[in-house]
């Protein structure tokens, strides 16, 4: 890996981490439970967004595989919370 690269890879995985922090800020301090949903949609976004950064830097498949589970659970998790905010039951 150049050193382009490496340093490329080091600050983008410190701004997500910063983002990561302001998400669960907002998830905390949410005024609404649709800012907390928003907030967590973006932080399952950001780990996802994080795992494939480590994949390019460790050259790992593993890493976007599990990004992969990440991207399909975090859209199940999305689409019940959305469902239970709206009707106020998951299950029909």
């Amino acid at each position: 890996m150049t050193g382009l690269l490496a340093n490329a890879v080091l600050a983008s995985l410190f701004i997500f981490a910063i983002a990561m922090a302001l998400a669960l800020v907002r998830l905390f301090r949410g005024p609404s439970a649709q800012d907390r949903v928003l907030a967590l949609d973006y932080l399952y976004i950001l780990g996802m967004l994080m795992m494939l950064v480590l994949g390019i830097r460790y050259a790992s498949d593993t890493y976007f595989e599990g990004a992969l589970l990440i991207a399909l659970f975090g859209f199940v998790g999305s689409f019940a919370l959305a469902k239970f905010l709206l009707r106020g039951e998951v299950i029909e």
